[in-house]
């Protein structure tokens, strides 16, 4: 196992070094020294500490979590084939057939990034969070800030820990309860198409248990499509900001694409780019 351990860290390492800063949403400056990302960065992708990092690669932090290593594959953009490597390189087996997907194709890591003036988010099939962008960030709060196992957007909507607890006031031009329908509708069809999902059923177990209104709605919620809506979430620093939501499904990989717009001109196009000056963290609102 010590083999396995070290041989963890220099892939670690190895596909640090590869992936372009520019590629996962840096700015490349004059003087870099590092070919690829820094430790900070990947720590910064990942949700994890910088500490932590180095002692994977090091190979003085043993036993990290299907979570952590699957949080990395993604941060360091490594294909399906990659993506197994490092898993087994951790002494775990890789995520297998018909469970729940979390990876995150190269290309669209890419187009996140890209598309810095615009927040995305990445959910897989069960709303899990993903991948994300830093207009997410600065609209929604960081996610690296909630635990992993949170990062779910029925626990958000449903549950009673940290998810709930994260996210921000928000209100839908959708009927009541139309939104909420919808995530359990969503969950109803996962199940279907992954009946041996051990995390799905551990997720849906839970909101039963602990939410009424989840499990009234496991019971009479239908297949519903998601189409455009207009949400309206209200900011610490900036105040009410209403913007068009879109849901892109990303063919062939059972990920939804959430992103979040404002008509060029339009007072919250102006507080979108006040966000995205500010990271989020605006000394005041706009008149």
């Amino acid at each position: 196992m010590t083999s396995a351990r070290s041989d963890f860290g220099e892939l670690l390492h190895t596909w640090r070094d590869r992936l372009s800063p520019a590629d996962a949403g840096f700015a490349v400056t004059r003087g870099r020294r590092a070919p690829g990302l820094r430790r900070e960065e990947l720590a910064q992708l990942a949700g994890l500490s910088v500490d932590y990092i180095l002692r994977l690669e090091q190979g003085r932090a043993r036993n990290p979590s299907a979570q952590v290593v699957g949080a990395l594959a993604r941060a360091l953009q490594l294909s399906r084939a990659e993506r197994d490597e490092l898993y087994r390189g951790a002494g775990l087996l890789p995520p297998q057939d018909g469970t729940i997907g979390t990876h995150v194709p190269p290309g669209i890591q890419r187009l996140t990034a890209r598309l810095g003036d615009v927040p995305i988010g990445v959910f897989a099939a069960d709303w899990t969070l993903v991948w994300w962008n830093g207009m997410w960030s600065a609209l929604h709060g960081d996610p690296s800030m909630v635990p992993v196992g949170e990062r779910n957007l029925a626990r958000a909507v449903f549950g009673a820990g940290a998810a709930r607890t994260s996210v921000r006031p928000f209100r839908s031009d959708r009927a009541e309860g139309a939104f909420a329908a919808s995530i359990v509708a969503d969950l109803k069809d996962a199940v279907s198409r992954y009946p041996a999902d051990a995390r799905l059923d551990r997720l849906v177990h839970d909101l039963r248990a602990t939410s009424e209104a989840f499990a009234q709605l496991w019971t009479t919620a239908t297949a519903s499509q998601h189409t455009s809506d207009r949400k309206t979430i209200r900011h610490p620093e900036i105040g009410d900001i209403s913007l068009d939501c879109d849901v892109l499904v990303v063919p062939g990989a059972d990920l939804r694409m959430v992103t979040y717009t404002a008509a060029a001109g339009s007072d919250d196009a102006g507080k979108l780019d006040l966000l995205r000056v500010t990271n989020g963290r605006a000394a005041g609102t706009l008149p």
